[in-house]
């Protein structure tokens, strides 16, 4: 059995860990994203995924330093992303400590940079982060770009055969109907997404309570579960929700007292 992992998530603004509902409301301050990423070191989550969330609206690269501050600070695998733009931006990524890297806006405008940054390192270094809404008709999932506030009117399942076929490792399929509302996953965007592709699936937006993340990487066919505000406030730790999953059934990576 493949083992499932538990990712927190470090939404950065301005140089803070934010979160937000459905990516727009309720702006909270989470805190510092370095003593948040030693926190989850210590909890001995399998991987940290840090975003620099304004990067590509604003037009600016990712805040580099404050990255390498996180990536220097623990020893888990790191996904960085926000403002990549180029196999440079990769380049200078991967130097600063990032295991992986993730892509989304500049993917849509430019899905060659999926291709050629796979060349380039390797499709396990290439994360294609998807930010997607359900059509008001229900008949299926849009992608958006700028941090979800563009429609871009591209199906969600055309877009992940895409992005595999060009050469993406990994995909995060962060669903927005759900993001910070802390009422579980989109079960059926995650498993349609799975369905579809070969790569790994880490599933994004919803959780709020341990059964959401039981159903998900089981009924929603997740290789792994992403959260951010049920561990940045305390909710649920990264250690809680691993020892729930092995009492069910789910292999989980252990830990080291």
């Amino acid at each position: 059995m493949i083992t499932k992992r538990i990712i927190p998530c470090l939404d950065v603004q301005n140089g803070r860990v934010v979160k937000n509902v459905k990516f727009f409301e309720n702006h909270r301050d989470a805190g510092n994203p370095l003593l948040l990423a030693q926190k989850y070191e210590h909890e001995q989550a399998d991987e940290l995924v840090f975003y620099d969330i304004t990067a590509s609206h604003e037009g600016r690269k990712l805040m580099l330093e404050v990255a390498k501050d996180v990536a220097e600070s623990v020893m888990m695998p790191l996904t960085i992303g926000g403002g990549v733009n180029s196999v440079e931006d990769f380049r200078n990524l991967l130097l600063s400590g990032a295991d992986k890297i993730s892509v989304n806006s500049s993917a849509i405008r430019n899905p060659d940079l999926i291709r050629a940054a796979s060349d380039h390192f390797g499709a396990q270094c290439v994360v294609l982060s998807i930010d997607a809404k359900r059509r008001p008709d229900g008949s299926g999932w849009n992608v958006h770009l700028n941090g979800g506030r563009v429609d871009t009117g591209i199906d969600l399942i055309e877009w992940v055969h895409k992005g595999q076929e060009l050469g993406a490792g990994e995909i995060v399929l962060n669903v927005m109907d759900a993001d910070g509302t802390q009422s579980g996953f989109d079960l059926l965007a995650t498993r349609t997404v799975k369905e579809n592709v070969d790569v790994p699936v880490v599933a994004s937006g919803g959780a709020g309570k341990l059964e959401d993340f039981y159903d998900v990487l089981t009924a929603g066919k997740a290789d792994a579960a992403l959260a951010a505000s049920v561990f940045h406030f305390g909710m649920l730790t990264v250690r809680q929700v691993k020892d729930y999953l092995t009492g069910r059934g789910i292999q989980v990576r252990g830990f080291v007292e």
